[in-house]
């Protein structure tokens, strides 16, 4: 999930620490696959991260295999795996095909006005469809399986998102373009996405943390009588 609509810029090999300026360059000559390899590694660090920060318990047996146990100590589960593959097939093509529009729509507009007439058109349509899309993928990811069940999940958090995306995409936007060289923009993007991911993951997480100590929680005599 990306938060921001700048575009990425070559790099300048005598200012730019060689590792970002490759990476850079990477991405100038092959955009999509670069976006995704990306994607899928923060989308697997946001769900770890999240993991790791709500307390999430994971068990393993003493009997079982190493693997099994380093992956358990370091909270890696199925989830992740599905949400790096949610971060490379779904999340990355879908901002490169929304974003590389939103660019060409406004291509050779620098003016005051057409600058706001994009932020507007992000943030009306681009932050939407991107908050429906992983929304719905959340819920497919977490279990749900119906066709209700999935959109009872974006119905519910798609407004909190939507929020959030409307006040980090153009604060973190002026932010790079008033502080930051634009050979940071891209990492910088990428942490900001990989910081708002982790805490929509962390938020859910406690939640369904909360309801399942709730639901084995014994029912009181007090309880009984409400």
């Amino acid at each position: 999930m990306s938060t921001s609509t700048t575009v990425y810029v070559a790099p300048r090999a005598t200012k730019v620490h060689p590792l970002l300026a490759a990476y850079l360059a990477r991405l100038t000559a092959r955009p999509l696959q670069t976006k995704m390899t990306t994607a899928g590694v923060l989308c697997f660090l946001q769900e770890v991260l999240a993991n790791h920060i709500a307390g999430v318990p994971f068990h393993c047996s003493k009997d079982a295999p190493v693997y099994k146990r380093a992956l358990a100590a370091a909270k890696v589960n199925a989830k992740a795996l599905n949400m790096a593959l949610y971060g490379f097939f779904i999340s990355a093509p879908m901002h490169h095909v929304l974003i590389g529009g939103l660019h060409k729509l406004f291509a050779g507009r620098t003016s005051g006005k057409a600058k706001l007439l994009q932020l507007l058109v992000s943030n009306l349509f681009i932050a939407p469809v991107q908050a429906s899309v992983y929304l719905a993928s959340m819920a497919v990811i977490g279990g749900a399986r119906s066709a209700d069940a999935i959109q009872a999940t974006v119905m519910r958090g798609f407004l909190p998102m939507l929020k959030i995306l409307w006040l980090s995409s153009p604060t973190a936007t002026l932010f790079a373009q008033s502080f930051l060289p634009p050979e940071l923009w891209v990492p910088f993007f990428n942490v900001v996405s990989l910081v708002i991911g982790t805490f929509f993951s962390v938020k859910v997480k406690r939640m369904q943390l909360s309801a399942a100590r709730k639901a084995k929680k014994p029912q009181t005599k007090d309880d009984k009588t409400l």
